[in-house]
């Protein structure tokens, strides 16, 4: 009957769903506008979709390979899972064609990098084929462009967490860079879940080290970053083992990495003893490509 309240009554969502009737389970105060695809949940504004992304750990994506019996199972459903093996097969597709995860390995493309990060003061070095740093890096230099498009892992001690990133551009600062993972606004709210205490610290407090190559082991020594600068202008006048790793850790807890320079003693004698180092072994791989 018309007055029952057909499928395009007002107040009424797509499935015979009454969104009015529903109230916010985050704040139980306003009327739910939203509904999560992933948990199912109903808010009412962004604030709050937020909030429950945080309380609950939800990152808001749909599981598209959830359990649904077969009493349940739609039409809805049955197309659903269609579009995702298309998805399946795009993202299969696309990475067949990437030239990135089938680029050549030769000697010849190595040196290329090397050269290019030469230019740049970088002295990048290559693990030999068959390493697991080997096989993870991903970066390249971009012709067009004229610019690094770095492999990049973080490294979170406190936390015991680890991030890989894969074509993070050298022109992109380091607090950029980090954005996504401590930032209290930005960050992603599984992440920052995960990274708490980095993101309840102040910025301040938030320091990025890099491990120096070519110590001994009982003399492991870490150079500081300059987040406000871009990646490139960090990794200048350093040794790359394949790509770069930061530790980024905060002052008041960290006591095993040790910086260079704490010790005035050291600083000059390491500082004196790495640059000869560095000089002499790009002497050395200028006369071998020569």
């Amino acid at each position: 009957m018309a007055g029952q309240g057909g499928p395009g009554s007002p107040g009424r969502a797509a499935g015979g769903r009454k969104m009015s009737l529903q109230r916010c389970e985050t704040c139980s105060e306003e009327e739910a506008k939203y509904r999560c695809p992933r948990c199912m949940k109903y808010s009412c504004s962004l604030l709050c979709v937020k909030k429950h992304k945080l309380a609950l750990s939800c990152n808001g994506i749909r599981d598209k390979t959830a359990f649904i019996s077969v009493n349940e199972f739609t039409d809805l459903n049955l197309l659903s899972d269609y579009r995702f093996l298309e998805d399946v097969g795009r993202t299969a597709d696309a990475a067949a064609r990437d030239l990135s995860v089938h680029r050549p390995t030769t000697n010849k493309f190595i040196n290329y990098l090397r050269n290019r990060a030469r230019r740049h003061n970088i002295n990048l070095k290559t693990l030999p084929i068959g390493f697991t740093k080997r096989r993870e890096n991903s970066t390249i230099f971009n012709k067009k462009e004229q610019k690094f498009y770095w492999h990049l892992k973080l490294v979170f001690p406190h936390c015991h967490a680890e991030y890989t990133l894969k074509r993070v551009p050298e022109d992109k600062t380091l607090t950029d860079i980090l954005k996504p993972y401590i930032d209290p606004v930005e960050s992603d709210p599984v992440v920052c879940q995960r990274l708490k205490i980095y993101t309840m610290s102040p910025q301040s407090d938030v320091q990025i080290l890099m491990k120096i190559e070519n110590r001994k082991q009982n003399s492991i020594r870490y150079n500081e970053l300059d987040a406000s600068r871009s990646l490139l202008e960090n990794l200048k006048n350093k040794v790359i083992i394949e790509y770069p790793t930061l530790f980024v850790v905060l002052k008041k807890l960290k006591n095993d990495m040790v910086v260079l320079g704490q010790d005035a003693s050291e600083s000059a004698e390491d500082s004196d003893s790495e640059s000869s180092s560095l000089s002499s072994e790009e002497e050395g791989e200028i006369r071998e490509s020569s």
